[in-house]
């Protein structure tokens, strides 16, 4: 069984942002944020079952034996984190933000919060992540021969178990795919030879895509053919693999339509925002139910967005529950990858936050994290759109009226 530890490099995708959202917090590391999905407890009780299980075959069924599987277990989640934290690390060095590292079902997500800036860097964080998993095989294989030498038993075939995960590790993340190392690694290598960071990412995410579906078919055949279960991780590791890539594709002709736009280019200045304090009957005798605007940030006493209210919010409270309902209550949490700042690359943030039309908002910040602008769905669309047409990003309004003389 192989983990498969899925990188979000031009900041996370739509899709594996969105599921990686909710986490528990596990602190930080070397001033990295690191979370675990729920996901993560489903896989830390399957890999405690099945290494139990082997080797209670062994050394017998005892309490003993099922404390020492949970270990290893354990064991492998710290290995993915420190798989994903020399990703992290190295990237920061290289000057890319770092978000998070999260934990999940398939293993780990580092979310950096943009592209590496040249192949060089692209090819050293890739690379990070295998090495470091290559170094601990070998250290835990080490391990295991000297303890074994003075203890038999669960202990050391445990530990060789832990030692053969972290190979496999960094074997399959450097198979030749996006999202997997090895598709970061041959991504930075075209994009050093040819200069075409767009033709490397494509490139790298059509073989994330034939990947995905090699995977879907061996673990489909592995299941119906031989009869084992682990086919259906096969799959579920294809699936992912190939939607990651059909993503990361669309990423990557996302950021070659929007090139250098900055979301300052494209927000909404001076947007209406609805205080976190009103209930609902005011907003409801506000001004802004004479706007056509269909979803705004809600801001705290001190200007600061932190969360978004869209109309559809509001359709299920009952009408005498108004006055007593406060908006907040009501108001969807902003992540935090919607509080940006005007610098920031269009292209990077679009990848980051889903933008449903007429139910989220992007928020635009100053240094001292007040609400200064918006983007809406509608204002990426019309930029896609005029970016399409070789049109400046802003939008027409913000240009002299057209002369109308014939």
């Amino acid at each position: 069984t192989a983990f498969c530890s899925l990188k979000g490099w031009s900041a996370p995708t739509r899709g594996s942002v969105d599921m990686l959202r909710a986490t528990i917090p596990l602190g930080r590391v070397a001033g990295i944020r690191i979370g675990a999905h729920w996901s993560a407890l489903v896989t830390l009780g399957l890999f405690t079952y099945l290494l139990g299980s082997a080797l209670a075959d062994t050394d017998g069924n005892s309490v003993g034996v099922w404390l020492v599987a949970a270990g290893g277990a354990v064991g492998l989640f710290v290995s993915l984190l420190s798989h994903e934290l020399a990703h992290s690390i190295v990237a920061r060095r290289s000057g890319t933000r770092v978000d998070a590292v999260v934990l999940w079902l398939l293993g780990g997500v580092s979310e950096l919060g943009d592209e590496p800036k040249d192949p060089r860097s692209d090819l050293r964080i890739a690379l990070a992540g295998p090495l470091t998993s290559l170094v601990l095989g070998v250290a835990l294989f080490g391990v295991a021969d000297v303890v074994a030498a003075v203890l038999s038993g669960a202990v050391p075939e445990m530990l060789a178990w832990l030692a053969a995960m972290n190979l496999i590790l960094a074997v399959f993340n450097l198979l030749p795919g996006a999202p997997l190392d090895g598709g970061r690694v041959l991504r930075a290598l075209i994009w050093r030879h040819t200069g075409d960071q767009l033709r490397a990412s494509t490139v790298a995410a059509r073989n994330g895509q034939v990947l995905g579906l090699a995977l879907l078919i061996l673990g489909g055949a592995e299941l119906l053919l031989v009869g084992n279960g682990g086919g259906l991780w096969l799959m579920l590791l294809g699936w992912f693999l190939h939607s990651a890539a059909n993503r990361e594709l669309a990423a990557a002709g996302l950021r070659h339509r929007l090139g250098d736009i900055r979301i300052r280019d494209v927000m909404t200045e001076h947007p209406l925002s609805i205080p976190a304090t009103w209930s609902v009957a005011e907003l409801l005798c506000s001004q802004i139910v004479h706007t056509d605007h269909r979803v705004f940030p809600v801001i705290d006493a001190a200007g600061r967005p932190i969360a978004a209210l869209a109309w559809s919010d509001l359709a299920a409270l009952p009408a005498p529950a108004r006055a007593t309902t406060p908006v907040r209550k009501l108001a969807r949490p902003l992540p935090p990858m919607a509080r940006v700042s005007g610098a920031d690359l269009l292209s990077t943030v679009a990848a980051q936050v889903v933008l449903r039309p007429d139910f989220d908002v992007i928020t635009v910040i100053d240094p001292h994290g007040r609400l200064i602008g918006v983007v809406t769905a509608t204002d990426l669309t019309l930029t896609v759109q005029r970016s399409a047409l070789g049109l400046p990003a802003r939008r027409p309004e913000r240009y002299p009226p057209p002369n109308t003389e014939l």
